[in-house]
């Protein structure tokens, strides 16, 4: 689900959107999004508000499925410095981008991050996490 690749600690960004770019930028310089999906991003939040905040201290950035997304991925940044969304659980210190080709991977990651998520203390984890092989670790324990 994610690779040492994918992850980038101690991220500085000045505000929500820096912080979006950042996570996305990763996905980016992959090669598996093109720049207009990280504008997608930021636009659901301008549009819908804060949806992207799941959970105290934590963004699962994304946006719908589109041409802009040349392969499904996902990456994961943890910030120097929180960040407000304007959500009741900010502020944020971890953002996991997704990026999914289609609809049917889009709601799979889905899934399978929240199995992630949902294990007690597991945002704490990574947001402790010194290094982007723990957090990778940390993934992989929760994995079935």
């Amino acid at each position: 689900m994610l690779d040492k690749s994918r992850v980038r600690i101690h991220v500085r960004a000045d505000g929500w959107e820096d912080a979006v770019r950042k996570a996305g930028e990763v996905l980016l310089d992959r090669g598996s999004i093109e720049k207009e999906y990280i504008d997608n991003m930021i636009q659901s939040v301008k549009t819908m508000g804060p949806y992207m905040v799941l959970m105290p201290g934590f963004a699962l950035a994304h946006a719908a499925p589109c041409e802009a997304v040349r392969q499904s991925d996902i990456s994961l940044i943890t910030l120097e410095t929180p960040v407000d969304f304007g959500s009741v659980n900010d502020p944020v210190s971890v953002v996991l981008c997704l990026a999914c080709t289609d609809h049917s991977s889009h709601v799979d990651h889905l899934s399978r991050i929240a199995g992630v998520l949902m294990e007690e203390n597991k945002v704490e984890q990574i947001i402790a996490s010194d290094s982007e092989d723990q957090i990778v670790r940390l993934f992989q324990q929760a994995q079935p």
